[in-house]
């Protein structure tokens, strides 16, 4: 029988962090998870996230990664209204600023922090969407709200708990340590108005004896007579999609080795997800100043600057790298940018990404590359065209860039998506790029992939199956928060 529409007594309830990667997505996506089993209609929604992980939404619009995954656990298709304003950094100082799915300008911070009366109008429109859908949106914050030089016009944390009266969770991370200056310290840069929202904290990542850290909790009670809602546990072996943390993609097990480079400005690093979670794979992400490794496999990711990444690229010696890696018979990937890189050319006529100009690519692909005003985003699903045998192999993926890539290579695609061919192989057969991310997430693609690329693997992962039960976990392990959330005090 279904529960009643109040059987969760919040309509907006919100989930705040003391820092970056405390866990708001995690708990968000477990309530969200909890209310579904329930069979309380609930969405997540992120007024304002700045992430270049991004997903492209039922309603042809780009969002975070994060709150795809939330939808996923809600057991919803993601929607642009979950994620109102995304930010994607391509510089230290500018970013694209995407509005409802959508880019509207490439700002400067300054520009950006002016421009957020406007963002915001956007962000109410859709969480009162959300609301006329929905019995229930679990909300959640982008960084820490205790940011005192961006509270003024503050649309992200408290300025939008505030504008809807919700209130707010606070989650600190323990495992990194000084989780109650955290929290005490958090709620002292608010203002009095602020820490009224406040309802309790959430303490994440716990691992040792809970009986130890009764006494800091009760003090922590005392000190700031807000409660301590949970206390959640460390948990090993998740597989969810990460915002931006490189770190959850990294992986040391398997024979076969697969390198990438870490660009400045990478992408959707998550394409590799089904990589990392692989018994037989060993995954590296190489950042400046480490010394490159020898693998099977190199794959070039995703970028929000491809020439600015190339340009790192280049001074960190992977062109010679990657000369000798195809001289001794290893195999080169290239997906989105790292696709454009592995052509003759990137053109940015218009200065899309940066000043107006042309950098020479790697030469490794009969390919130029053309930066468009244009972005591309769409799901696709279709064939991997690069494997023989009887029996057609499937991949599922989605487009999100901005260019138009053209030249001989493209005569030999990677997948046939739709009856037309997509990406291009070299002539020698040992360099493929491609515009889809998410390539290696149907189980038929990345087998598919490995053994082009010399794997000798039977082991087949299936991404989805992992990903549900991770969002099992971790709900489970929160069901401790969500029941003190019912019997809390209205």
């Amino acid at each position: 029988m279904r529960p009643q529409a109040n059987a969760f007594p919040y309509r907006t309830l919100m989930v705040q962090g003391t820092t970056s990667d405390a866990g708001k997505t995690t708990v968000v996506a477990a309530l969200c998870r909890l209310l579904m089993q329930r069979g309380v209609k609930v969405a997540p929604f992120k007024p304002q996230n700045m992430a270049l992980n991004s997903a492209v939404t039922r309603d042809g619009g780009e969002i975070g990664r994060a709150q795809a995954l939330q939808a996923i656990a809600a057991g919803i298709e993601p929607h642009t209204d979950m994620n109102p304003v995304l930010l994607k950094p391509s510089s230290d100082t500018g970013a694209q600023v995407i509005i409802h799915g959508r880019v509207r300008a490439d700002m400067h911070a300054r520009d950006y922090h002016q421009y957020k009366p406007v963002a915001m109008r956007a962000v109410l429109e859709s969480h009162a969407r959300l609301l006329a859908q929905y019995e229930t949106v679990i909300v959640e914050g982008a960084g820490s709200p205790a940011e005192i030089n961006l509270r003024d016009r503050d649309i992200a944390n408290m300025g939008f708990a505030e504008a809807v009266d919700c209130p707010v969770i606070l989650v600190a991370d323990i495992d990194r340590g000084g989780v109650f200056a955290h929290l005490v310290g958090t709620l002292s840069c608010l203002s009095q108005s602020e820490r009224d929202h406040v309802i309790g904290f959430v303490i994440n990542r716990f691992r040792g004896d809970i009986k130890l850290l009764e006494p800091g909790l009760d003090w922590l009670e005392a000190q700031t007579g807000k409660p301590v809602l949970a206390v959640l546990p460390y948990l090993h072996g998740l597989f969810l999609d990460a915002e931006d943390a490189v770190q959850a993609a990294q992986s040391s097990k398997g024979a076969f080795r697969v390198v990438v480079p870490s660009f400045p400005r990478m992408s959707n690093h998550t394409d590799f997800d089904a990589l990392r979670a692989h018994p037989d794979v060993d995954l590296r992400f190489v950042r400046q100043g480490e010394a490159i490794p020898g693998a099977d496999l190199i794959i070039l990711p995703g970028s929000k600057n491809t020439r600015g990444d190339l340009a790192w690229l280049e001074a960190h010696g992977w062109r010679e790298q990657i000369a000798r890696h195809l001289r001794y018979g290893g195999k080169v990937i290239g997906v989105c940018g790292g696709f454009q890189m592995l052509g003759r050319t990137v053109d940015d006529p218009h200065g899309v990404e940066g000043a107006p100009g042309t950098s020479d690519g790697l030469g490794v692909l009969d390919i130029e590359t053309a930066l468009t005003r244009e972005k591309r985003l769409t799901r696709v699903e279709g064939l991997c065209a690069f494997a023989s045998g009887d029996v057609p192999l499937q991949v599922t993926g989605y487009e999100i860039h901005m260019g138009v890539s053209s030249g001989a290579g493209m005569s030999r695609p990677v997948f046939s998506i739709g009856g037309r061919g997509e990406g291009a192989i070299s002539a020698d057969g040992q360099v493929m790029g491609t515009y889809l991310h998410g390539l290696f997430d149907h189980p038929d693609a990345c087998s598919a992939l490995l053994r082009w690329a010399g794997s000798r693997t039977d082991h087949v992962v299936d991404t989805a199956q992992l990903r549900e039960a991770s969002l099992d976990r971790i709900a489970g392990a929160t069901q401790g928060l969500f029941e003190r959330l019912l019997a809390l005090p209205r």
